[in-house]
């Protein structure tokens, strides 16, 4: 019976359409009144400089499951600083495009964080596994500032946590899981 349960389970994620890898957030502190906002990328939006200005803690999925043809450099994570040659990652986008105040909160993966790219030059260089239908505006504005903090739960490496001051342009993270079983393609 746990055999046929166990083909019927993988069947049905190989027949289900692709799935959100971001699974849950939340806002646990801040000045404001927000909360986690999973965006849907089926609608074209736009993210950047001041687009949404808001308290919400925002993320949504980029590529999925791509295999590195190079090693990518990471600012939080990885193998010195890497993600190797021949890993599939999922890529997601978290953000705050906050007016101001102190953000503290989580993101929650359905596949454990490989590493983070957290400022200017590591986002540039991954954004060919940016999402197709986002617009991403001001992209000399993305990533943190001094003093702000984001982290792999050391507990639960399907966690992300950030505690963040925001303010205008906001603060910008990509985030690189393992493999996704969610999206499978």
């Amino acid at each position: 019976m746990s055999r046929l349960l166990a083909v019927l389970c993988v069947g049905f994620l190989m027949s289900s359409p692709a799935v959100a890898t971001v699974i849950n957030g939340e806002v646990l502190r801040q000045n404001g009144n927000g909360e986690f906002k999973l965006l849907d990328t089926s609608v074209p939006f736009s993210v950047g400089h001041d687009n949404f200005n808001t308290d919400h803690l925002y993320a949504f999925d980029e590529d999925q499951n791509i295999l590195l043809s190079e090693p990518i450099r990471v600012d939080i994570g990885g193998d010195r600083g890497m993600i190797p040659q021949g890993t599939t990652v999922a890529s997601h986008y978290v953000f705050f495009d906050s007016l101001s105040g102190v953000h503290e909160g989580y993101v929650d993966f359905d596949a454990p964080i490989l590493g983070i790219a957290a400022l200017p030059d590591t986002l540039d260089a991954t954004d060919f596994l940016a999402n197709n239908s986002v617009n991403y505006i001001s992209t000399d504005l993305r990533g943190l500032e001094p003093g702000d903090y984001v982290w792999i739960d050391p507990d639960d490496p399907f966690r992300l946590w950030v505690l963040w001051a925001g303010s205008s342009p906001g603060d910008y993270i990509r985030v690189f899981t393992e493999k996704s079983l969610g999206a499978m393609m």
